[in-house]
């Protein structure tokens, strides 16, 4: 099922003994576009102390209690390898995070997420180029809260800024990015997949796609009360004429 990371920002972390503390942040790469970490804040418990919690360890999310159970321990996410929020996710700390808990390197396959991709998903993944021009060809940790608030460039001008992103639960790959073109009246919200970002400027906070200002515009609307189905899937895609995902 398709959701809104905004809507899961604040759900509770839950260990095999207990409560870890509150989901603040979602670590995304920025070549396969998946979930690579939650940033859980422990509040009091590990004095303020954020740590990376990856869904790997991921029980079955308890969506209507606001709950995400881990599969580990307190004591084991105390000993983890801390990790300075205030900094970037270096490969060195983060493959130190990762050897702890056994967890393999996403990095090895960015293009893939949680489950074991099909014949056809590796076969597009080794012939698709990358849908985003990073400053590194090696894959960077970002930040979900961080890229809320970046505009829209479009090829010919700038149409609102994505405010939240649309994740797949099962595989925790990005859907979509929901876009607020509230600066264009009269403003609506549309869909956007990452796979048609034509590039992400990170240094100016932009977004460039492939698209104009008037197909934007012209989108499908996106109801944030309402679940995505796949018929709304579906008009978008016809909408701009790209591959459908799921076929």
């Amino acid at each position: 099922m398709l959701r809104s990371i905004q809507e899961i920002t604040g759900y509770k972390i839950q260990s095999l003994d207990g409560n870890v503390g509150k989901a603040a942040d979602f670590y995304f790469d920025d070549v396969g576009w998946f979930v690579r970490y939650v940033v859980t804040d422990t509040g009091g418990w590990l004095t303020g102390r954020k740590v990376l919690v990856s869904p790997e360890a991921f029980g079955e999310p308890q969506w209507r209690d606001g709950l995400i159970p881990v599969h580990l321990s307190r004591r084991t996410i105390e000993e983890s390898p801390p990790i300075d929020e205030h900094a970037p996710v270096h490969r060195e700390n983060e493959g130190r995070l990762r050897a702890f808990y056994g967890w393999p390197n996403w990095w090895s396959t960015p293009m893939h997420g949680l489950l074991v991709p099909s014949a056809r998903e590796v076969v597009e993944a080794q012939t698709r180029e990358a849908p985003v021009a990073t400053e590194e060809r090696d894959p960077s940790l970002r930040s979900s809260g961080e890229v809320r608030g970046y505009h829209i460039a479009a090829r010919d001008g700038e149409i609102g800024h994505v405010s939240d992103f649309i994740v797949d639960d099962a595989t925790w790959a990005i859907r979509y990015l929901v876009v607020d073109t509230r600066n264009v009246l009269p403003g609506k919200k549309v869909l956007l997949s990452p796979h048609w970002i034509s590039e992400v400027r990170w240094t100016d906070e932009k977004v460039a796609v492939d698209q104009t200002t008037e197909q934007i515009r012209e989108a499908p609307e996106f109801d944030p009360s309402e679940p995505i189905n796949r018929e709304q899937e579906t008009r978008l895609y016809d909408f701009y004429g790209r591959p459908k995902y799921w076929e």
